[in-house]
């Protein structure tokens, strides 16, 4: 701790104990950012709402770019998927698909700042 005097205030300084690295994965956790993603559904996964739970779920906007879907929606389905939220929940959201065990395929890089 260090203390500071100024003429009618004594102020206590004292060191931030979490590491730098932890503050700025915070912050860089809360920055709005945005991924391309391209979903394959399988069939077995047509009365999931998959899609719906990225939103509902995870605080995500979701904007569909493309789909295909099979005539009464038989077989897989494909979609173009733009994610817009904050990187955690871009990750949380990523993590859920992938436990889901869904083909998945990114970009390589999130883009922040929409």
């Amino acid at each position: 701790m260090i203390e500071a005097e100024h003429p009618d205030v004594i102020i206590n300084w004292q060191r931030y104990s979490t590491p730098r690295e932890s503050i700025l994965t915070e912050a860089q956790d809360q920055r709005p950012t945005q991924q391309r993603i391209r979903l394959r559904i399988a069939e077995e996964y047509h009365h999931e709402p998959v899609i719906s739970r990225l939103i509902s779920d995870y605080h995500l906007t979701v904007t569909i770019t493309a789909a295909l879907l099979g005539a009464n929606a038989r077989g897989d389905g494909w979609f173009d998927l733009l994610l817009q939220g904050t990187s955690a929940q871009l990750k949380n959201a990523l993590i859920y698909l992938n436990e889901l065990d869904l083909e998945l395929w990114h970009e390589g890089t999130e883009t922040d700042g929409w």
